[in-house]
C-alpha cells in the first residue's frame, strides 16, 4: 500500500511540470496570447495563473492584463511600465500635465544667517592721562551717543599742568615778540605750538584749547567727548572712578551698517563670488527687504558642519537689522538658459530622476531625466526631453505605483503548483499502536 502511495504522488508530480511547462499544452506559445494572472487586491505579492482565493487574506483574486514594457532604448526603465489612463481615467485620477517649455532660470541660494556687528565700526574709549572721574554723561549701556557729544568729565593733574605750559609759552611768545633776534622768536613760536600739540594729543576738546588761547584761565577737568557715533555696547567706569591711560572706559559700535554670518554647503561654493548681490527679508516686516553684498568668503571651512562661512555687508537704516538677530538671506546667482520643466514633475528614486510623459492615447511613459539648475519652483533639463513634450506635474506618485506594479505583473511567472503531500503518519499512544 505504500509503495501505491508513492506512485501516486510522483505521477502527480511529473503532470504537474509537463502542464506548466512553457511550449507545453496551450501555453504561450502554442497559442501566442499571455496567459492571464491573477493577484490579490490587498497583497499583489500574490500572483497566480488560475482564479482562486488569496492563501493571506482569504479575498478572491482578480485577473490582471500583462503589460510589456519597452526595453532599454528612450522606453521606460526596466522596474516601470507605461500606465494607459485614457481620458477619463486621467481626469478620475487628478493627473495634470504641463508642457516642456524653453526658458530661463535665476536660481537662488538661500540661508540663515545671524546679525552682528561690523567690526571695522568698533571704537574703544579710554584716556591718555591719570586721573578721576568726575561726572559722567553716558549712564547706561546701550545709549546712543553722537560724535561730539560729551561723554565724561576728568580731573587729572597732567592735563591741569598741561594747560598751565600752554599759557606759559602763549606768554612767552608775548613778551619775546619785540626781540630783535629772529631766532629767540621763532624759538618761542616753536614752543608755543608744542604745547598746543601736546593738548590736542591728550585729547582736550578744540573748545577747551580755544578758550586758553582766548585768555581763559586753566580748567580744573577737562570734558572728553565722543569720537564717533554709536550705541554704546561697553561700559566700565563709575563716577568717581581712578582711571589711567590705556584703560578701556566705553565701546561705542556704529550700527548703521552691520554684517550677516551665514553658512553654505560645500557644493554652492563655486557659485560664490566677492561682490555678489544678497538680499534680507525683515522677520518682523516681511513685505521689506534690504539689499546687501558679499565681502567675505572664509578660506576654510567649519569642521563641525562641513559649510562656508560667508559675511553679507548690509546697509542698516532705522535700525532694522539688530545684532543678534535671525535673518533669511537670498543670493543672486547666474541665470540659466534652456528647456525648463516644473519641479513637481521629476520622481528622484536616489539613482535616477524619472517623470512622465503622455502621449497622444492619454497613456504616460515613464522616461529618464538628466536635470540641471533649479530655481522658482522649476528645474532646467538637460537630457531625457523634447520641447512641446507633456509631462505629469499632479498625481505622479500615483502614475509610479500603477507603474510599478505593471511592469511587476509583466515580468512575473506563473508560480509552480504546489505537489501534493503525503498524509503524515499517525503517531500511537504509549504502546506503539494506533488508537
Amino acid at each position: 500500500m505504500k509503495n501505491h502511495t508513492v506512485s501516486f504522488v510522483v505521477l502527480g508530480l511529473a503532470l504537474a511540470v509537463v502542464a506548466f511547462t512553457p511550449g507545453c499544452g496551450t501555453g504561450e506559445k502554442e497559442s501566442g496570447v499571455p496567459p492571464t494572472l491573477y493577484t490579490c487586491p490587498m497583497h499583489p505579492q500574490i500572483i497566480q495563473d488560475h482564479p482562486g482565493d488569496c492563501p493571506i487574506c482569504g479575498m478572491r483574486l482578480v485577473p490582471v492584463e500583462r503589460t510589456a514594457g519597452k526595453p532599454g532604448g528612450d522606453g521606460p526603465p526596466e522596474t516601470r511600465a507605461a500606465v494607459e489612463l485614457g481620458e477619463t481615467g486621467v481626469r478620475l485620477a487628478g493627473v495634470r500635465t504641463m508642457p516642456v517649455r524653453r526658458g530661463t532660470i535665476a536660481s537662488a541660494l538661500r540661508t540663515a544667517g545671524t546679525v552682528v556687528p561690523d567690526e571695522t565700526r568698533i571704537r574703544h574709549l579710554h584716556t591718555k592721562v591719570d586721573g578721576w572721574v568726575e561726572r559722567l554723561f553716558v549712564n547706561f549701556t546701550g545709549q546712543e551717543v553722537r560724535a561730539g557729544e560729551p561723554v565724561l568729565t576728568i580731573y587729572s593733574p597732567e592735563l591741569l599742568a598741561s594747560q598751565e605750559e600752554y599759557l606759559r609759552a602763549r606768554e612767552s611768545v608775548a613778551r619775546l615778540s619785540t626781540s630783535s633776534l629772529p631766532e629767540v622768536q621763532r624759538a618761542a613760536q616753536q614752543l608755543l605750538s608744542a604745547a598746543r600739540r601736546r593738548l590736542e594729543l591728550l585729547d582736550v576738546p578744540a573748545a577747551a584749547i580755544a578758550a586758553l588761547e582766548a585768555g581763559g584761565p586753566p580748567q580744573r577737568t577737562v570734558t572728553l567727548t565722543a569720537p564717533v557715533s554709536g550705541y554704546v555696547t561697553v561700559k566700565n567706569v563709575v563716577e568717581g572712578h581712578r582711571v589711567e591711560p590705556g584703560a578701556e572706559l566705553f565701546q561705542v559700535t556704529d550700527l548703521s551698517r552691520v554684517w550677516i554670518d551665514a553658512s553654505l554647503f560645500e557644493a554652492d561654493i563655486p557659485r560664490l563670488r566677492i561682490g555678489q548681490r544678497a538680499a534680507v527679508t525683515l522677520p518682523f516686516e516681511p513685505s521689506k527687504t534690504l539689499e546687501g553684498r558679499v565681502v567675505f568668503l572664509s578660506p576654510t571651512l567649519d569642521p563641525a558642519t562641513r559649510t562656508l562661512p560667508v559675511r553679507i555687508e548690509f546697509a542698516n537704516p532705522g535700525l532694522a537689522l539688530r545684532p543678534g538677530m535671525f535673518a533669511q538671506v537670498t543670493l543672486d546667482v547666474a541665470v540659466t538658459e534652456g528647456l525648463v520643466i516644473p519641479d513637481s514633475a521629476v520622481l528622484d528614486t536616489g539613482r535616477e530622476q524619472l517623470v512622465f510623459v503622455e502621449s497622444v492615447d492619454s497613456s504616460f511613459v515613464p522616461r529618464t531625466v538628466t536635470l540641471g539648475a533649479r530655481g522658482d519652483g522649476d528645474v532646467q533639463v538637460l537630457t531625457g526631453l523634447w520641447e512641446g513634450e507633456k509631462v505629469a506635474v499632479q498625481a505622479n506618485f500615483l502614475l509610479d505605483s500603477e507603474s510599478r506594479l505593471r511592469a511587476a505583473f509583466a515580468g512575473a511567472q506563473p508560480s509552480p503548483p504546489q505537489a501534493p503531500q503525503a498524509p503524515a503518519p499517525v503517531r500511537g499512544g504509549h504502546d506503539g499502536h494506533a488508537p
